[in-house]
């Protein structure tokens, strides 16, 4: 008896309830919904298991999609059955498509064709070295393929697929992996996105050639193919671009971009995908065009990233990822012949890459190390090579164990790029060496004080500005803020777009009214204009692991004498300190441990009010609580340089030893400090020296200063004395005093034993207080920095003027590579 195949009824998209006798995963959406969320949760874990190692989130995401595929999860037919049944997997490859149909707009608008043209011999001869020689080794890779596990297919178009396979570099995955490793504008960093950037371009053509040679027809067809694709670039070129500019030009700087505009631009983004899939490439290729020739200047690209980026990377795009997982078979590779072809195909792939970009970088005279690192980051692969490899499987180009193999040597490639070059290729910070690095030394009449002014959010800004208005003092020479806003990295286009434009210009991406921020800008313009004070607004973009290099460097090459640092607490309404994070706190710890400066940490009570205070309004009296040491030496300058103010009153508070008895009550719990400085004086000689300088200096000549000696001989004494202040709005203590622990059990180690008991809720205030601790050579631990001869002074302020070609221009652009 015949039997006759029945194909399965198409899903329903919704249930009638689990109460009413339905499954839910046997119905189209709440099956999707269980799909998304499971993916979701799984890649974020295993990129979170990642992390340590500083791979990009797409390592993370390829490895999810092959376990939960039948490599590994899915090897389990009751869990594919359950979660990936094949009537469902159209439904899932529809979504992932069209996420990906919006990343590939979003990759578009990261690629500027105007820098690409600008590109160098340089980067255009190792473009061109990374993408012919491993091309020309793809094709004989291929040959062996074709005589092994890929007998069946058709020649021309698996030649080619071969060659665009392992001649790719991933631009966007590069990208992010130069700003985690803080390369982007170093030598090597801006030479590997231009070369990047032509290679993207280049193998974007490439894979539209493989498509049109991959047909079933014949050779005609696929010229019609290719002619008609040439059309529709021209077309996008010469129609569509002028309707987007005039978008853009209706969308001016402050206003909300009209939905009207926005609407029209992504309902374009899907018909460019139909056309070009109905000519027989590609949709993704129409999506990518329409990126490219959208025009990035203005708020209009801006406001589409905004609107894009999160929904399509977060939920949608891992979904192709898990679409390509499923169709990926690690099992089908075994035996001996396979695991062959595998490290053949991983060998020839970073031999072409690797191999081509150095030989090209060594003929330019590049160093060897340079080179080498050069030639690692371009062998970058990542989703672009995923979509080559799909493509490829479904055009029946690939078999499922090609496959398998290209998905394994796309993994391995892109996992080796960030350790390989953070052990090769560790280049040093050029600075200029200073003297002023400490608040004291920097406290001369014709004497610049520096300060780098750190901030997270708007919440730090005003209780920021009115400290440094206090600070302004009577000198000659005022002070220099440089205000760096501490931003994470994170795995967005835009992240990447914006660090790299704030690095490389020199100036804070935020400093161009990006929508949302304009009254961080306002507020530093107004208060200079306002002010004698010369402020200088930055920006530092990094992983908060490393987010620390950034300030420590940005301070050494600006040579500032005092870092200020907003507390990982902030204050809510009901009085009680909340954290904000671990990631905060861990940032102020590394700092100080590395800063090449004095460091000030800011607990944020709202001294002055929630708004800026004008310099004739400012009025509070501060107290310096002061038991000795090089840290309440500097508190002590630093209060001394506020209470030149006309509006602030100073009282410093001694703490003496009774009779027979010492501070440090128990040696366990004392802070150690160092007995002597380099003149061979103990503290106990510098402290008698600085309270005797200020008693017949400074508080002659201002009667607002006054000073309180007070004997204790207990903790609970000086718990007394410091709760006996009345009228606060500022403490001033050091962060090293040489004291027992006032606090028990403390959370904040950072701000020594004072400073955390002013910090607790312990202790009843709505005084702000200001820990400080002095640069100590003796103790400091530096990072990688090389410091250049006076002769060679690296330039103390970014250039703002943008790009240059001019050599001295990129030599300085190179040293403040950090933050600008």
């Amino acid at each position: 008896m015949a039997t006759t195949n029945v194909c399965p009824a198409p899903m329903k998209a919704t249930s009638n309830g689990s109460w009413q006798g339905d499954n839910p995963l046997d119905y189209a959406l709440p099956l999707a919904i269980v799909q998304i969320c499971l993916v979701v949760l799984f890649t974020r874990t295993l990129a979170f298991l990642l992390k340590p190692l500083r791979q990009p989130r797409v390592i993370a995401e390829i490895i999810g999609g092959i376990l939960l595929g039948p490599s590994a999860i899915g090897r389990s037919q009751k869990f594919l059955d359950a979660v990936f049944p094949k009537r469902s997997l159209t439904v899932l490859d529809t979504l992932a498509n069209i996420g990906l149909l919006f990343f590939l707009f979003l990759v578009g608008l990261e690629l500027d064709l105007n820098a690409i043209k600008r590109t160098g011999k340089k980067a255009l001869a190792i473009a061109l070295a990374g993408i012919s020689l491993p091309f020309v080794l793809g094709i004989g890779t291929s040959v062996v393929l074709r005589s092994t596990v890929s007998k069946d297919v058709a020649q021309a178009p698996f030649l080619v697929f071969m060659g665009v396979a392992l001649s790719i570099t991933a631009f966007p995955v590069l990208a992010r992996i130069l700003a985690e490793l803080k390369l982007l504008t170093t030598d090597v960093g801006r030479m590997a996105m231009s070369a990047a950037a032509v290679n993207d371009v280049a193998a974007w053509i490439l894979l539209a050639l493989a498509i049109a040679l991959s047909g079933d027809t014949s050779p005609l067809v696929s010229l019609y193919v290719l002619g008609a694709g040439i059309a529709f670039v021209l077309l996008a070129a010469f129609a569509i671009r002028p309707m987007l500019a005039w978008m853009a030009r209706r969308s001016p700087e402050g206003e909300p971009v009209k939905e009207l505009y926005i609407c029209a631009t992504l309902a374009l983004v899907l018909a460019a995908g139909f056309v070009t899939d109905t000519i027989g490439i590609h949709a993704l290729f129409g999506a990518f065009i329409v990126g490219i020739v959208l025009p990035k200047e203005g708020p209009f690209a801006g406001s589409l990233i905004e609107k894009i980026e999160d929904l399509v990377t977060s939920l949608f795009l891992p979904l192709y990822f898990v679409s390509s997982g499923l169709k990926t078979n690690v099992a089908t590779i075994r035996g001996a012949e396979s695991w062959g072809l595998l490290c053949l195909v991983i060998f020839t792939a970073c031999a072409g890459k690797i191999g081509g970009t150095v030989l090209v970088s060594m003929a330019y005279k590049i160093s060897s190390r340079e080179s080498l690192a050069l030639g690692f980051l371009m062998n970058t692969k990542g989703l672009v090579e995923l979509i080559v490899l799909n493509i490829g499987k479904d055009r029946k180009v690939l078999n499922d164990q090609t496959f398998a193999i290209l998905v394994l040597m796309a993994l391995v490639t892109t996992f080796i790029t960030t350790p390989l070059v953070m052990a090769i290729y560790k280049p040093a910070r050029r600075v200029a060496p200073y003297k002023h690095r400490t608040v004291e030394g920097a406290n001369g009449v014709n004497t610049e004080l520096r300060i780098l002014a750190c901030f997270h959010s708007t919440h730090n800004i005003p209780t920021m500005i009115n400290l440094i208005e206090s600070s302004r003092g009577t000198r000659r020479r005022g002070i220099v803020v440089y205000a760096v806003h501490l931003m994470e990295l994170s795995e967005r286009p835009s992240a990447i777009s914006m660090v790299h434009k704030s690095r490389l210009n020199g100036l804070p991406f935020w400093n161009k009214k990006r929508h949302g921020q304009d009254h961080i800008v306002v507020a530093f313009e107004a208060y200079q204009q306002l002010s004698s004070v010369s402020i200088r607004p930055m920006t530092a973009i990094s992983d908060f692991s490393t987010i620390h290099e950034d300030v420590c460097t940005s301070a050494q090459q600006k040579r500032a004498s005092l870092i200020l640092l907003p507390f990982h607490k902030h204050q809510r309404l009901d009085g009680v300190l909340e954290s904000l994070g671990q990631d905060f706190h861990h940032v102020n710890e590394r700092v100080l441990l590395y800063a090449p400066c004095s460091v000030g940490i800011l607990v944020d009570r709202g001294l002055g009010g929630s708004t800026q205070v004008s310099a004739s309004d400012v009025s509070f009296s501060a107290v310096v609580l002061f038991f000795g040491g090089r840290d309440d030496r500097e508190a002590l300058t630093y209060g001394a340089r506020i209470a030149e103010h006309p509006g602030i009153g100073l009282t410093v508070l001694r703490f003496l030893p009774a009779a027979g008895k010492n501070l440090t009550w128990n040696a366990d719990q004392s802070v150690t400090v160092n007995d002597q400085d380099e003149t061979g004086k103990s503290d106990k000689e510098l402290d008698e020296e600085c309270i005797t300088y200020f008693k017949t200096k400074i508080i002659p000549a201002k009667p607002s200063i006054s000073i309180e000696e007070k004997e204790v001989g207990s903790k609970e004494e000086v718990i007394e004395g410091i709760e006996g202040v009345n009228k606060c709005n500022l403490f001033l203590v050091g962060r090293r005093t040489p004291t027992v622990p006032l606090e028990s059990r403390t959370d904040c180690p950072e701000l020594g034993p004072v400073g955390c008991f002013l910090a607790s809720s312990n202790f009843f205030t709505r005084a702000s207080v200001l820990v400080i601790q002095q640069y100590d050579e003796a103790s400091h631990q530096s990072l990688k920095v090389e410091e250049v001869e006076e002769s060679q002074e690296v330039p103390d302020t970014p250039a703002h003027d943008g790009i240059t070609n001019n050599a001295a221009f990129n030599q300085a652009r190179v040293a403040n590579s950090m933050i600008g």
